[in-house]
């Protein structure tokens, strides 16, 4: 756990008028709910769990829409906020919807450009590699920074420099380093997929949703939200930590966090 990321409190000191004044949770899946990449039955099921309380659930991660498309079909979960905030997967009259943040045509044109901007951070850089899932991705690039090799920070640093020449946007987190030319992070993707499928006004969101997430990208959220939990392998510098912090890592953590949270709820 950082010990830059000061006055967190222990998960269990969370109040129940707090937890039962929650509508929802949203939780980021690397190193939150996943354990280097792989899903717990004790985590899976918290999933369950939550729901059962009445809690709308909301993956908010920088996995691509891919991966999105198959939670929001699969998992117990109202949508999956993907690729930083950029794209939405939702589950509407039994089909699978996604909402991209842009137009069609200006998704083209960021693809176009972020092809270019790879290229020359590849030239730049030829040690990095692509993250395994580009593949599905829709609207950002991601390079594999922590999850099968470790990138210097030195040069994830430099990465970023150069990056932002071009004028792209960087996020990184504990796996991967996202290239984007999309303004979102994913306190505005939480913020324009709540007010779709359930037209919430967004000055409410801050009191009646959750935030659990475990790395720097998971900032925004931190900062946008009352109730925020970091799992105890917290990393990074966040400019604004959670307000709470389990005493177990990754997917341990979120189950910890999560039966907390159901049992003042009364579930």
């Amino acid at each position: 756990m950082s010990a830059e990321i000061p006055r967190m409190r222990p998960i269990s000191q969370l109040t129940q008028p707090e937890a039962a004044g929650l509508d929802g949770l949203l939780f980021d899946l690397d190193d939150t709910l996943l354990d280097h990449g792989k899903l717990s039955e004790a985590a899976y099921a918290s999933l369950f769990r939550l729901q059962e309380s009445g809690l709308r659930l909301l993956a908010v991660t920088g996995r691509p829409a891919g991966w999105g498309e198959v939670i929001a079909r699969q998992w117990p979960v109202d949508a999956a906020i993907t690729e930083n905030g950029a794209v939405t997967l939702y589950a509407s009259d039994g089909l699978v919807r996604r909402h991209d943040s842009v137009s069609e045509d200006e998704r083209r044109r960021r693809r176009i450009r972020l092809a270019a901007l790879v290229a020359a951070l590849r030239e730049a850089h030829p040690e990095l590699r692509a993250a395994d899932d580009v593949g599905a991705r829709h609207s950002d690039f991601a390079f594999d920074i922590g999850e099968h090799q470790r990138v210097a920070p030195e040069v994830v640093h430099a990465v970023c420099a150069l990056a932002r020449e071009h004028g792209a946007r960087t996020h990184a987190s504990s796996v991967h380093l996202h290239l984007t030319f999309d303004g979102d992070d994913k306190a505005s993707g939480v913020v324009r997929t709540v007010r779709l499928l359930w037209g919430t006004d967004p000055t409410l969101l801050r009191f009646r949703y959750a935030f659990i997430g475990d790395s720097e990208n998971d900032a925004a959220c931190f900062a946008a939200f009352r109730t925020t939990i970091g799992v105890k392998n917290l990393s990074g510098r966040p400019t604004v930590g959670p307000r709470f912090v389990t005493s177990a890592a990754r997917g341990r953590g979120f189950a910890e966090a999560a039966a907390h949270l159901v049992a003042l709820r009364g579930g």
